[in-house]
């Protein structure tokens, strides 16, 4: 009975645990031997045979026979009148072939052996979720919340293994009720206290891009390829693409006719806005594409700096810049360039004077500071108030009130 026992118990975890057949064979018998090293010291004479089919085991004790009065190890030998019992035709220096019975071990023996089990195999089952999903770093999981707690989320995945989702992983605008089914990425797979911790993310920009993976063929294909995202999650997203095929045109492939496919990634983003620009090896031409829905009128790169003064319209600007910063931060983290912005002068404006023209009236190395800042014409000096201006070039304040004085002086 106590064989059975330990055979459904073993059945059961098989069945739940996805523990291949092979492993379960082998730490099982791995579980009996060590007991019958405690028992009898030695578990070399022991043949032990699973089947798993039938759901019960055997164990076999092989003994040299001796004279009765030579026996100096029980495990290891038996007497002759005793082999004679179980079989008559036993001779000294034979082998007999004896099963042993679990349940003569004793109850706490059997107990013992079953808490090893059960342990072993939750070890084996640990290993088998850390595995698992340590394979998936970058896969989109779906599964159902759980438990919600202030800093975290605990997910299952369809086969019951736990998913943590921490605040700083969620969308600031993502709600979910116990029950809700989600999706999210796999961001980290890490053994903490023997046990795996599954990290999800709904914030990271994989998750992103496997989000456009699902939603446009194209890109899961390899036909069109995805540059690089950057986002800002539940606000702001930009994703450059490329296709190395001129018939297909990668932006009007991830949008989708009438916005079709990039809705469903916007939905599932809690509406998040998300730009996709072509990209090109032509940084004037990047950062201009990366600067939408603003139309730039041109662009100096500094690129021992790593920075770019683009000039636009005044009505242009504020497009550029975006609510809160958020458009021309994530252009600069986009093209990996600090980006300012200039309202371009009007060219057609006749009264507008080149800062050339004050060279009689104005240092040299005055004028150089002005146009290190983008300003050419006394207009675009004139734009900006006296403590921009002290700020962003190296000049003293006097100095460039005084400059002020002599551009104003022009136009009066």
């Amino acid at each position: 009975m106590e064989n059975m026992n330990l055979i459904d118990t073993f059945s059961e975890f098989k069945e739940l645990k996805n523990i291949d057949r092979t492993t379960m064979m082998s730490v099982l018998e791995d579980v009996f031997r060590s007991v019958l090293q405690k028992q009898f010291g030695t578990d070399e004479n022991f043949d032990i045979i699973i089947n798993i089919d039938k759901g019960d085991f055997e164990i076999w004790r092989n003994r040299e026979v001796v004279e009765d009065d030579k026996v100096e190890d029980k495990n290891l030998q038996i007497s002759l009148s005793e082999a004679t019992k179980i079989d008559e035709d036993y001779e000294v220096g034979e082998e007999v072939t004896d099963e042993v019975k679990l349940i003569d071990f004793g109850r706490r023996t059997i107990l013992s052996l079953r808490q090893n089990l059960t342990s072993r195999i939750l070890d084996l089952e640990k290993n088998y979720v850390y595995n698992k999903y340590k394979d998936r770093i970058g896969d989109i999981i779906t599964g159902e919340v759980y438990q919600i707690w202030k800093r975290e989320i605990l997910i299952l995945d369809d086969e019951g293994n736990e998913l943590i989702m921490p605040k700083e992983e969620q969308i600031p605008s993502d709600f979910f009720r116990k029950g809700d089914t989600l999706r999210a990425v796999v961001v980290r797979v890490e053994m903490r206290n023997n046990n795996p911790l599954i990290i999800i993310s709904r914030t990271s920009p994989v998750f992103l891009e496997r989000m456009f993976e699902l939603e446009v063929p194209e890109i899961f294909d390899g036909l069109i390829t995805i540059k690089k995202i950057v986002r800002i999650p539940g606000e702001r997203a930009k994703v450059a693409v490329e296709s190395y095929d001129e018939r297909i045109d990668p932006v009007g492939a991830c949008v989708g006719m009438k916005g079709s496919r990039i809705h469903g990634i916007v939905r599932e983003l809690k509406n998040e806005n998300i730009d996709v620009i072509n990209y090109t090896t032509n940084i004037k031409l990047y950062i201009s594409r990366s600067l939408s829905p603003a139309k730039v009128e041109s662009i100096k790169l500094l690129e021992e700096e790593e920075r770019a003064e683009v000039y636009l319209q005044p009505e242009e600007v504020s497009l550029a810049i975006g609510k809160g910063g958020l458009n021309i931060r994530l252009a600069s983290q986009l093209t990996g360039y600090e980006i300012d912005v200039y309202r371009e002068t009007d060219t057609e404006d006749a009264e507008d004077v080149n800062l050339e023209e004050f060279t009689d009236e104005i240092e040299s190395w005055v004028l150089d500071e002005l146009k290190a800042i983008g300003c050419d014409t006394a207009k675009s000096v004139l734009e900006l108030s006296l403590s921009d201006l002290v700020k962003r070039t190296d000049l003293e304040e006097e100095t460039i009130k005084d400059v002020l004085k002599i551009l104003h002086e022009e136009f009066e």
